[in-house]
């Protein structure tokens, strides 16, 4: 009887250290993406200090970003379904115009905090993602809030959204993108050309009073890509695609 009674305590005592085990995997992960984002955080700070010229913070915030952001899934996001209709070809190209793009809106908006203090302060689970907490200490002002979407991709942690004061990156632009094709008669490909004309301005160009930085805020009716400009002598757009506004 003794032997029978003992079978049970056995299974629920492996029952607990696996359940023990399974729960304390995501800790150790939320744990390395404290560290990631305390590391990357600091690092992005320092090299968009006041210091450096735009051409230079672009290029010192390129490599960060390119490692260690998930671009080909946001790319895929900000599109929606309107990324069906394009071609491979047109993927291909958006993404790379799409890179570039989040290079310079990063580096314009982050770089209003270079120098200043990055901590991080704590971290949440969202489904396979953990949402790192942290704060820019300004030396006048409130703190800035960002939460940065951390998932390990093949075996390494990407950041897949960053959200500032509560405005998410990947949906500022998705909402941005749409109301820009819907101008152009829902032709995506427009889009295209649009990126294009905005990346031919360079990292220095401002934007206008009114216009959105994404992530920062998010965009007002009507409006585009953020800096707002004419386009250039020699640009063009596709036959029909009415240029930002």
């Amino acid at each position: 009887m003794h032997r029978h009674a003992i079978r049970p305590l056995r299974a629920v005592a492996v029952a607990l250290l696996l359940t023990g085990s399974a729960l304390a995997a995501p800790a150790g992960a939320a744990q390395d993406a404290d560290a990631f984002i305390s590391n990357l955080g600091t690092q992005a700070i320092q090299v968009l200090g006041p210091s450096a010229q735009p051409a230079q913070r672009a290029a010192r915030f390129r490599q960060l970003y390119e490692s260690d952001f998930d671009i080909a899934v946001a790319a895929r996001f900000v599109l929606g379904p309107s990324g069906r209709t394009m071609t491979p070809q047109q993927l291909q190209e958006f993404a790379g115009l799409f890179r570039e793009y989040l290079v310079q809106a990063y580096t314009r908006r982050l770089g209003e905090y270079g120098g200043e203090q990055f901590r991080v302060t704590g971290n949440r689970q969202a489904g396979d993602e953990t949402i790192v907490t942290s704060q820019v200490m300004r030396r006048s002002g409130n703190p800035v809030e960002m939460d940065w979407h951390v998932a390990e991709h093949g075996g390494r942690l990407v950041i897949t959204d960053v959200t500032v004061d509560g405005v998410s990156m990947k949906v500022t632009h998705r909402n941005e993108f749409a109301q820009i094709i819907q101008r152009n008669g829902g032709r995506a490909d427009s889009l295209i050309a649009v990126l294009r004309q905005q990346l031919a301005q360079g990292p220095g160009a401002a934007p206008q009073s009114g216009s959105s930085l994404p992530p920062a805020a998010a965009p007002q009716s009507g409006s585009s890509l953020p800096p707002d400009a004419a386009p250039r002598s020699g640009s063009s757009l596709p036959p029909g695609a009415a240029p930002m506004r």
